[in-house]
């Protein structure tokens, strides 16, 4: 089936070019072939690979169906965390599972969502994991929000090249019915972009270990307090100035946690070897 032809909406690539489809951890480079059909079907050409098992590959060229291009200009990565480090907006496609407690929205929801960030200027980044396990809680972790396909729930076995097919589609609808002289009128960046994936990801493992230093778990768990207090930030899209201020609180908090710690070994310190 052939596509239309061009629309005004077209005349914003731009757009569509801050859109990447990251893929983590694929076992078969057919996959990998498939998803950058769907990529280019819907005008869309950024695809990202983490760790990917076997790339490239003759296999992946033959399923891309003349997407060549959009193979030959991937990027790997090792990890999924490198991959969206510059990232304001990561959405992770995935079953609905309790392991993680994160946002959920329908494909539509989602496309509407990255065609309106992408057309502030932000990066933004759709994930989905690998074939028997999808994505870990670590990988989730990084999300900001999870994307939940509608399926049959008697059947809902979907082929991940499937499923990005859903999802670039939506996307493509998104941006057809989206006003082009609005998104043309975003595409400057605006004044208080929020911090990019890598500085916030820095923020948190400061924050864990700062909460550690001050004994603030009492013992239990540190997963589910770090898991709200991530979310609750991640809502909160600080720009880069406010994550150095908030570092800066933590580094502090720190210090003087060290200087207790000392103080009380000080203090613990027998008279007799004083």
């Amino acid at each position: 089936m052939s596509a239309q032809g061009p629309t005004p909406a077209d005349t914003t690539p731009d757009v569509l070019a801050r859109i990447r489809i990251v893929l983590v951890g694929t076992q078969h480079p057919g996959n990998i072939g498939s998803s950058a059909r769907a990529l280019k079907t819907m005008g869309l050409s950024r695809l990202v690979l983490v760790a990917p098992e076997k790339f490239p590959h003759i296999e992946a060229h033959a399923l891309s169906a003349g997407a060549d291009d959009v193979l030959e200009a991937a990027a790997v990565h090792a990890s999924l965390a490198e991959a969206v480090a510059d990232c304001r907006l990561v959405l992770g496609c995935t079953a609905r599972s309790r392991r993680v407690a994160l946002p959920e929205q329908s494909p539509r929801d989602a496309a509407l969502r990255a065609i309106g960030k992408a057309g502030e200027g932000r990066e933004v980044a759709l994930v989905f994991g690998r074939e028997r396990t999808g994505l870990t809680n670590g990988e989730l972790q990084l999300c900001h929000g999870a994307v939940h396909i509608p399926a049959n729930p008697d059947y809902s076995s979907l082929n991940i090249a499937a499923a990005v097919q859903v999802v670039a589609y939506e996307l493509r609808l998104a941006l057809l019915a989206a006003d082009a002289s609005v998104l043309n009128s975003t595409m400057v960046e605006p004044t208080a972009v929020p911090a990019p994936h890598a500085a916030m990801e820095g923020f948190f493992a400061q924050l864990a270990d700062t909460l550690d230093a001050i004994d603030f778990h009492k013992g239990r768990a540190p997963e589910s307090a770090m898991r709200k207090l991530r979310r609750l930030f991640m809502r909160a899209e600080p720009d880069a100035a406010e994550v150095r201020l908030l570092r800066g609180i933590l580094a502090d908090a720190q210090r003087m946690a060290r200087l207790a710690s000392s103080g009380a070994s000080s203090d613990d310190t027998p008279a007799g070897s004083r």
